[in-house]
């Protein structure tokens, strides 16, 4: 089982839950349309990584994005993700009406950084994305269609969570591909104060 750090220890995660389509703006930058319902997809323990991969034979995208850890059912801990993404596949597959797990639930696919408690309001959270300095994405909870409690209470309706498991809330405009060697610096605010960030390398093989 792989396991994420939570306020400085390790923790194990079951699954990663996930939400699409939940900032307009990125909605818009990939021709889809709003939906009607939250879209809810997972992935697994082996997904979560310390690491950003890199494949030559696919295009990998990069979707920041504001998480948070579950514990006893609950919103708890809150770190910075990042969803990786075979963008071509993923086209391919909607296009069939096929599922996404190929091109979203595949080993090493969901980077975070640290988690930590927090006693703000989640409506002030908000993120940046940094790629080799330059910030690429930036978007707070206020711009999301589905706030994050609103998001669990949905994937509570059909699905039970364990202790650790996450919830990433989706990614605002500004996703991309990802280039070997490429440094990414993910941080996540409440209004101006830094809560937490990670910082890692695209892998070069």
């Amino acid at each position: 089982m792989k396991s994420i750090k939570w306020n400085g220890k390790a923790l194990f995660s079951s699954k990663v839950i996930c939400i699409g389509r939940n900032y307009v703006e990125h909605i818009q930058e990939l021709n889809n349309e709003v939906p009607e319902v939250p879209i809810i997809f997972l992935k697994p323990n082996s997904a979560i990584s310390n690491e950003i991969p890199f494949c030559n034979s696919d295009v990998l995208h990069y979707e920041g994005e504001i998480t948070f850890l579950i514990i006893e059912d609950e919103l708890r801990g809150v770190g910075f993700g990042i969803d990786i993404t075979k963008r071509e596949l993923q086209a391919k597959l909607k296009s069939n009406g096929l599922p996404w797990e190929r091109a979203k639930s595949f080993d090493n696919s969901a980077v975070f950084s640290e988690f930590i408690p927090f006693n703000c309001d989640i409506s002030e959270m908000r993120m940046e994305l940094f790629i080799n300095d330059r910030l690429v994405q930036s978007g707070g909870c206020d711009l999301m269609l589905n706030q994050p409690q609103k998001i669990l209470n949905e994937a509570k309706t059909f699905l039970s969570f364990e202790d650790g498991d996450l919830l990433m809330c989706g990614t605002p405009k500004g996703s991309g591909p990802i280039n070997p060697g490429d440094k990414f610096t993910g941080k996540i605010f409440d209004k101006e104060k830094l809560l937490v960030e990670g910082t890692w390398h695209a892998n070069q093989e």
